[in-house]
């Protein structure tokens, strides 16, 4: 069967971003045997539409550039994780921690954070400033939380595919404490207000060497020539919605247009993907409508053909 321009140039697109994906475990691969269950969330949520949006890949790249201005936060990476020599399979990884929680069933979110849980226990060690720090620290796992709960609201306000009113961010951010409240994360902020002030004017935000390096590695990711041009156009984007003061702590400047070019970007990826096949997935174990104009792909990373 002939195949139109448009729609080869949609399935290159598929195949080259949920190919950066696919290098984990399927953290929903037996998602069907828990019919009925909603995990955390369900169908009524603001999570399931906000975390289905493509507005979500430009989160991810502001969630990891906040979460280096933490000294302490940003040592724990440095000093164990393996992301300078596989940053795809942490990419992966922390892919899936973000899907099994959103859209998982209660036993899939509870593995997700007993894997979590697992290695945060193993990062300790003493920041560049002198000061111990542990993974599963109330305060830091609160500024991880906080700050990935921050930037998928900001960058789906920003890019989203419709605007959410000041009552859904607020439902948004109360539904993603619950998230918090199992890693022990504290605090916890209950509403948007509360969440971007916390993150904005956090004191421990600082440079350190492990920060510049991080903002280093996320500035130009070790990706094919090809994905790093559309990658750092979403990077630009997620710069835009940096808070200022964590924008000059990260010693990164807004380029000139970034937002506009972001809004197209995401509107071109939507156009491509359109909604998270993990949403609809979660739908059809709960067995919830689905409307099927939201959904280009039908199953997580399914395999397309181009004639």
């Amino acid at each position: 069967m002939l195949t139109s321009p448009l729609e080869s140039l949609r399935v290159a697109v598929v195949r080259r971003t949920t190919g950066l994906f696919a290098f984990g475990n399927d953290p929903m691969a037996r998602t069907m045997d828990y019919a009925g269950d909603p995990g955390l969330f369900g169908p009524d949520s603001i999570t399931w539409e906000v975390m289905g949006d493509v507005s979500g890949f430009v989160a991810g790249i502001r969630a990891l550039l906040i979460q280096a201005a933490h000294p302490e936060v940003v040592a724990g990476v440095a000093d164990h994780s393996r992301y300078r020599e596989d940053p795809l399979g942490r990419l992966s990884r922390t892919s899936d921690y973000v899907t099994a929680t959103s859209y998982g069933a209660m036993p899939e979110v509870e593995q997700a954070v007993r894997i979590v849980r697992a290695a945060h226990r193993r990062v300790v060690g003493i920041s560049h400033r002198g000061q111990p720090y542990r993974a599963d620290d109330p305060s830091l796992a609160a500024w991880v939380h906080n700050s990935l709960t921050d930037s998928f609201l900001a960058c789906h306000r920003a890019y989203g595919a419709r605007a959410l009113n000041d009552a859904e961010a607020d439902r948004f951010v109360s539904e993603q404490a619950r998230i918090g409240r199992l890693l022990d994360a504290d605090p916890v902020p209950e509403t948007a207000a509360e969440l971007s002030a916390w993150v904005a004017e956090h004191p421990a935000v600082a440079p350190s060497p492990g920060m510049r390096e991080a903002v280093m590695f996320l500035r130009q990711p070790p990706l094919d020539p090809a994905v790093l041009v559309g990658y750092q156009v979403l990077a630009s984007a997620a710069v835009v919605t940096v808070p200022p003061r964590i924008r000059a702590a990260l010693a990164l400047r807004p380029r000139p247009g970034a937002r506009y070019v972001g809004l197209a970007s995401t509107r071109a990826m939507r156009w491509a993907l359109a909604s998270s096949p993990r949403w609809r997935q979660a739908l059809l174990r709960v067995g919830a409508p689905i409307d099927e104009r939201r959904f280009k792909q039908k199953v997580p990373f399914e395999s397309l053909e181009a004639a």
